[in-house]
């Protein structure tokens, strides 16, 4: 087995421990389903839609920027640096999933 095929099995393990909640913890690191809403009146943190959490942002999505203000944002709501978030996929689409490497605080509704 390739690297490339240890880390794909991984991923679908992962995205498999996750479609029936929009998120789940793999040790420290926090796994989030999103759904994301660019081009927002503001950043929010909104409700539930089946299995992912919906996160508005005011950037476009244009490029990844807003999926660039949304690791932003949610590292600030999270109280991690930027870096320790990895968008495992969906940079350049509105369904994404995160990887929260060691949050200090969790939101409302996620434990």
């Amino acid at each position: 087995m390739t690297h490339a095929d240890h880390k794909n099995q991984k991923v679908d393990q992962i995205v498999s421990s996750v479609q029936n909640s929009f998120f789940s913890w793999d040790k420290d690191v926090l796994i989030l389903n999103i759904l994301g809403k660019p081009s927002a009146r503001q950043n929010a943190i909104c409700a539930v839609q089946g299995n992912q959490l919906k996160v508005s942002v005011t950037a476009s999505p244009e490029n990844g920027k807003a999926t660039d203000r949304m690791v932003k944002f949610l590292a600030r709501e999270f109280g991690v640096s930027r870096s320790n978030i990895e968008v495992v996929f969906g940079r350049m689409s509105v369904n994404k999933q995160l990887r929260i490497k060691s949050p200090k605080k969790l939101p409302p509704g996620i434990g």
